[in-house]
């Protein structure tokens, strides 16, 4: 049963509801059990979340246990790791992980710390033959095995080949990298549905990367992706660099799977301002029809969103920090035909440009309403059921993870 942190505040604004008769004290429902429960109705009845999913840390510790190290989270694109022991590190969820390759170039994730007392092995990104433990000196071949462990021949019932690194269940599919730290994963099929007949136009495990960043906003993880997934917002955030760009969307899809999208038609590339449109790459092969004058975005619960046009593909990941703050990575990609052109380099910098411009908007935007998210009388509001459909999607999921039916 969800727990919230209840300040004095909150308390007081509960009380306040209550009076309203928006809780049922015979049944002891509360009113947050009450907004979550709504989240679950059909788009055109259903209610955002509470605010306190974006600022309590007793609910982030909850999405920590329930979410994040019991699903499958999106990782980005498995194309930027291309030689052995090229390695990635990353916390999330209060899980330091390694992302490696090992020497027969395949790719694992680990626990970053040592079998033997914990110490964090590696920082940073970079290349190793092998990885040295900075206390003992343990050392782990990049395939994760214990190579060697000094001193520790006379140890009795000591067994190397069973000292290897802690891995994660690691799955790569239509070229994203899927993690899931729980011991027992869900069935990834099922998690990931029908995701390949919906975005069957588009060949996505071909699309090369070309740029990753990393950027912190003050917000919660949430928000971050909500944002990347609704329409209402481009008109007042991005009204001089994108907004004319975008069409009304059409009605979201029906899914199958813990993912949520929706297709809309453009005017020129989403994935230019709307003053550098001159600069569009060539489509991308072998689309036909609406695919090539429009935009599907996507949200892979509960951390990973992308959106692929005719041209180029860009991803979010987003990670909590803390419930006001996340970290967030974003990824470029277009198709090999147009990375081998002689102006490739010259023409994606307008691409790059159109993204920092657009994270620079939406962080602003963003950062504001987390201020106002940060208030125990913000209470929940309906969506407009064309332009929010993905978030209320998203909402509906992740009620049912912290509250099961």
């Amino acid at each position: 049963m969800l727990i919230p942190e209840v300040t004095d505040s909150h308390n007081f604004a509960l009380r306040t509801r209550l009076n309203r008769n928006e809780t049922n004290s015979m049944t002891h429902t509360s009113p947050l059990q009450i907004d979550l429960n709504n989240c679950r109705l059909p788009i055109d009845e259903a209610s955002s979340l509470p605010a306190a999913c974006y600022h309590s840390e007793s609910i982030l510790k909850q999405e920590h246990a329930l979410i994040f190290q019991h699903h499958w989270l999106g990782l980005g694109r498995a194309d930027r790791f291309t030689t052995p022991g090229q390695f990635e590190t990353v916390e999330i969820s209060n899980v330091p992980l390694i992302l490696m390759m090992d020497n027969q170039g395949e790719l694992h994730a680990f626990n970053n710390a040592c079998r033997h007392r914990g110490a964090r092995l590696l920082n940073g990104n970079g290349s190793t033959t092998g990885i040295r433990c900075p206390f003992h000196s343990w050392y782990y071949g990049t395939d994760g095995r214990l190579v060697s462990a000094p001193q520790m021949e006379n140890t009795k019932g000591f067994c190397k080949e069973a000292a290897g690194l802690v891995e994660f269940s690691l799955r790569i599919h239509a070229g994203f990298i899927f993690v899931c730290f729980n011991p027992d994963p869900p069935d990834f099929d099922k998690h990931i549905g029908d995701f390949d007949e919906i975005h069957a136009p588009w060949p996505i495990d071909t699309l090369v990367s070309t740029r990753r960043i990393s950027i912190e906003v003050n917000c919660n993880w949430k928000l971050f992706l909500d944002v990347f997934n609704e329409y209402y917002h481009l008109q007042s955030v991005h009204p001089s660099s994108l907004n004319d760009t975008y069409y009304t969307p059409d009605p979201a899809d029906t899914t199958l799977g813990n993912y949520a999208s929706q297709f809309g038609e453009t005017q020129g590339s989403s994935g230019l301002l709307q003053e550098q449109q001159e600069q569009v790459l060539p489509l991308i092969p072998g689309l036909t029809g609406r695919e090539k004058n429009g935009t599907r975005y996507s949200w892979i619960y509960p951390n990973m969103a992308f959106a692929v046009s005719p041209e180029a593909m860009w991803i979010y990941e987003a990670y909590p920090i803390s419930p006001g703050r996340c970290l967030a990575y974003q990824t470029l990609c277009f198709p090999p035909s147009s990375v081998k052109l002689d102006d490739f380099e010259t023409r994606a910098e307008f691409y790059y440009e159109r993204f920092d411009a657009a994270v620079e908007e939406d962080r602003i935007a963003l950062e504001n309403q987390q201020k106002g998210m940060n208030s125990p009388f913000t209470i929940p509001r309906r969506y407009s059921t064309i332009m929010e459909p993905s978030v209320g999607a998203f909402a509906s999921w992740y009620n049912t993870q912290l509250q099961p039916s």
